[in-house]
């Protein structure tokens, strides 16, 4: 079995292989105040639970926009699971094509997004990450990473809207049942909500003009990629576990080349 560790700057996202099939996947908050110790009792806790052993571990891989926690990670694994585990860095073959102007700006999660997309989907795509950011990737008909969007986060828009005003509470993102709230909640859920959808809609629609393709798949997936879908049409395929099936192809792809 392997272990994937998808790193981003809200959750850090766990899955366990047995060959092709996901044993277990699970999300911890990220800290970067937290130890290695920290971070390998809240693992080996969730193994103990749900009856796997550790020692059946060989091996592992770590995606990462938190350069934080690098160390950290990599320490856990080694400690708590007796393996060194592959890291997401330049130079590590991914086979994608980068055709943007400089590559090493490009986003790890964006990288693995982009490789499991193509693997799963085959190309043109366009693919929708719903994480802290909210990030469009491009994906020519030649398989190539021709470049992308990044806009806010939805969860961190309404953070930002209550944190800056003094009266708004906090609510739950849903989609509310009309567009015109009749209170503060449906009124803040119906901007956050709608404005969301919107921004994914006239973003796909934009990117298809320029690249004028209308009939290119679009694939998204993070944590209000359903929500999101089922309001919009542009949406061809939510695939939540895009990210980490992306790593386990990775995995396999370097440890073939490393033997």
């Amino acid at each position: 079995m392997i272990i994937c560790l998808d790193v981003g700057n809200t959750n850090i996202k766990f899955a366990v292989y047995d060959g092709d099939l996901l044993k277990l996947s699970f999300r911890i908050a990220t800290n970067v105040k937290k130890t290695s110790d920290e971070y390998g009792g809240q693992l080996l806790s969730i193994f103990t639970n749900n009856a796997l052993n550790r020692e059946e571990i060989k091996g592992g891989i770590i995606s990462s926009v938190v350069p934080q926690l690098d160390y950290t990670l990599e320490r856990m694994c080694q400690t708590y699971l007796n393996i060194k585990p592959l890291s997401l860095a330049p130079g590590f073959k991914t086979g994608l094509n980068m055709k943007v102007d400089n590559a090493r700006e490009v986003g790890a999660d964006r990288v693995v997004n982009n490789v499991s997309a193509v693997k799963k989907y085959g190309f043109p795509l366009i693919v929708i990450d719903f994480g802290t950011a909210t990030t469009f990737n491009v994906i020519n008909e030649k398989s190539e990473f021709i470049g992308g969007v990044i806009a806010p986060g939805i969860k961190g828009s309404l953070d930002s809207l209550v944190n800056g005003t003094a009266k708004l509470p906090r609510v739950e993102i849903e989609r509310p049942s009309a567009v015109i709230g009749k209170n503060t909640v449906t009124n803040m859920q119906s901007g956050i909500f709608f404005g969301f959808a919107g921004l994914v809609e006239f973003i796909v629609k934009k990117i298809k003009r320029e690249m004028k393709c209308e009939n290119i798949k679009v694939v998204a997936t993070g944590g209000f990629s359903e929500i999101i879908a089922d309001e919009i049409s542009c949406i061809d395929k939510v695939d939540k576990l895009l990210t980490l099936d992306g790593l386990k192809y990775l995995y396999d792809l370097n440890n073939v080349e490393a033997e």
